[in-house]
């Protein structure tokens, strides 16, 4: 293992303390350190390079992955989305793709409803009036009573539900995989179709995968059958909005808020037209950055390549190899 060589790039991993340092300095292996999430461009430069990557959201393409061979053994993700690893290509290199599932839903439903509640209570706005000397004020809006669409009711979706009725909302969800029983628990309304959940809402939030399917699931087509004045909120992923349609809507009228934590392209250029929208909230892909989330993440991630390269089986893994 003293031999091993690690390409760590995850910058909340590295940036926060706590005992995954010390988890990871336990497994005697040769650390170097990158501030990720790396472009393709340089992780083929770094390909080839090492043993195992411990990474973020970096683009692990097919030829990132061919050219790390042979020498490559194991990606270990710090976090559950796998978008940016092609997956399919690590399998048939036989490589294991290990990740860490249930360690953010918590953070993450949390952050949601920052920026659902910013938008509604207008709290930059108010912010920069008082910083700047002002007191200037605008009337906001009540959540309770109003109807909070799920799209995607996996453990971060679930978790949006619990808090959504605790301030006196209406959940409804949309999901292919329906757990009846914390519906029933927590009083979710499952929607037959994605229309449906469109139509009800006056907040969607969005907790489901990036696929094929569900890219570019917010557009102009899909806007036009909800709600007019409808608040989205995007924790899951930047690529399941499409940017040009949102910010017609939101210039409009037709959409009255997005508060996101994600965007397509991460970070963004100085002039991304969501940017400059005082009716949009855009935080760095923070949902996740809290001190017991990261340690959560962080120490499953190192656990998992530890576990592997000890010839045991890890706690998660994404593809059979």
């Amino acid at each position: 293992m003293s031999t091993t060589r690690v390409l760590l790039t995850t910058t909340s991993f590295q940036d926060t303390p706590g005992r995954h340092h010390d988890l990871l300095a336990a497994a005697g292996c040769e650390i170097v350190r990158e501030r990720g999430p790396l472009p393709e461009a340089r992780m083929l430069e770094l390909a080839g390079q090492f043993d195992a990557f411990l990474c973020g959201d970096d683009a692990i393409t097919r030829a990132v992955i061919e050219k790390s061979r042979p020498r490559l053994r194991v990606i270990s993700k710090y976090g559950i989305g796998l978008d940016k690893i092609d997956v399919k290509c690590a399998t048939e290199c036989k490589i294991p793709v290990l990740f860490t599932p249930g360690v953010n839903h918590t953070t993450v439903a949390e952050h949601t409803f920052l920026l659902l509640l910013a938008l509604e209570k207008n709290l930059l706005f108010h912010c920069d009036s008082t910083r700047a000397g002002g007191w200037k004020r605008k009337t906001g809006h009540e959540v309770m009573g109003k109807t909070i669409g799920i799209v995607g009711v996996g453990r971060i979706g679930k978790e949006v539900a619990i808090r959504a009725r605790a301030f006196g909302m209406e959940p409804v969800g949309f999901d292919l995989y329906w757990d009846d029983k914390f519906a029933a628990q927590h009083g979710v309304r499952r929607a037959a179709s994605l229309d449906e959940v469109f139509a009800c809402s006056d907040y969607l939030s969005l907790h489901t995968n990036l696929t094929p399917e569900t890219r570019d699931l917010v557009c102009a087509a899909s806007i036009a059958k909800m709600k007019k004045g409808v608040i989205i909120l995007n924790c899951a992923r930047g690529e399941i909005v499409r940017t040009a349609d949102l910010v017609a809507a939101l210039q409009s009228g037709r959409v009255a808020g997005y508060g996101t934590d994600v965007l397509e392209q991460e970070p963004p250029p100085a002039d991304h037209p969501l940017l400059k929208l005082p009716n949009c909230i855009v935080t760095p892909h923070i949902g996740s950055r809290t001190h017991e989330s990261v340690q959560r993440q962080a120490c499953c991630a190192v656990e998992n390549l530890t576990l592997f390269l000890a010839g045991q089986k890890p706690h998660a893994q994404a593809n059979s190899c």
